[in-house]
């Protein structure tokens, strides 16, 4: 068995094939040698995420609400004013939270909406919190401006498999992904990028994700795991739930892939049991999002949120 506790970006697809197959018993208690050895304090990190511009987007990825190409009763809203995402920010610290993540629907960040994004990020980081945006594709020294402004996380997934990925979206390609990823990289920005999993995926392309993120140099800070949100009007509506244990199988590899990662627990915890969640922390997850809703979709909330983190024994990570 290879060295666990140091990230490395030799990992081959059998490798990772290797470790998702494990029995679950075998495949945890590898997971959680790598958590014990480069996270010794047990903390789970709390994030919160505003949608700072919702609607509208001319992409059409299969899973998202926010798509102008499906009818999912969402309307377009403007770019939110920067008193209410600041006062939005500081009930977020108030409530836990050390990281402020920002997301626009947009396909990409235009020059005539940088400034008033660099100024949110600037305003965040100064009520102390750490910052992260999505806001689709980045041109040439838009990342820069970013990094100047504050900007410690880029969240851009890469969704899925290469394989499968077309199966997905069709208005951006996975190399238009990995293009942004770089950028953020040149200019200094942290990455917060992974992928959702039971979007009629198979197996093998869950191990394909994490194979592509293996091979991102460094790896990315952050790693968050979504369970699909079933949205009426999108593509993917009808698709099959992915259970707790698979899901538990992913996390529980991507900590051992990504050891030094925060991995994140992401979207889909609102539907389900307190249990579920408690075996993907116990998987290795160590981050989760908080706050009332994700985006556009809802979330357990705080006070289900400090029973979960109470009965693992979890603490937040700056407390």
């Amino acid at each position: 068995m290879t060295n666990d506790l140091s990230p490395r970006q030799t990992w081959t697809r059998d490798e990772i094939r290797a470790v998702y197959e494990l029995p679950l018993d075998q495949l945890f208690a590898r997971a959680l040698a790598v958590k014990a050895a480069n996270w010794p304090d047990g903390a789970v990190q709390k994030s919160q995420l505003l949608s700072i511009k919702t609607g509208g987007c001319p992409e059409d990825c299969g899973y998202c609400s926010q798509s102008a190409k499906f009818d999912t009763g969402l309307k377009a809203e403007k770019l939110m004013p920067l008193d209410e995402v600041v006062e939005t920010a500081r009930r977020a610290k108030a409530n836990g939270a050390d990281r402020f993540c920002m997301g626009a629907a947009w396909r990409s960040l235009k020059e005539r909406d940088l400034p008033k994004v660099a100024e949110m990020i600037t305003a965040v980081k100064a009520e102390g919190l750490e910052t992260c945006v999505t806001l689709g594709m980045l041109e040439d020294g838009q990342a820069e401006a970013l990094k100047e402004a504050g900007l410690d996380y880029y969240n851009h997934n890469l969704d899925t498999s290469r394989e499968y990925y077309g199966e997905v979206i069709t208005t951006r390609t996975y190399e238009d992904r990995l293009e942004t990823l770089g950028r953020c990289r040149k200019a200094g920005i942290k990455l917060c990028c992974g992928g959702i999993l039971g979007m009629g995926e198979t197996r093998e392309d869950r191990i394909g994700l994490i194979h592509e993120l293996s091979k991102l140099t460094p790896h990315p800070e952050s790693v968050p795991v979504n369970k699909l949100v079933p949205i009426k009007g999108t593509p993917l509506a009808g698709s099959e739930e992915i259970d707790s244990v698979e899901l538990a199988r992913a996390i529980a590899t991507c900590r051992i892939v990504f050891p030094q990662s925060w991995v994140r627990l992401s979207a889909g915890r609102e539907k389900m049991t307190q249990e579920g969640q408690a075996l993907c922390l116990l998987a290795g997850a160590n981050s989760i999002f908080v706050g009332d809703r994700l985006l556009t979709t809802p979330l357990p909330g705080m006070d289900r949120d400090e029973r979960l983190l109470e009965s693992v024994g979890g603490s937040c990570a700056k407390c």
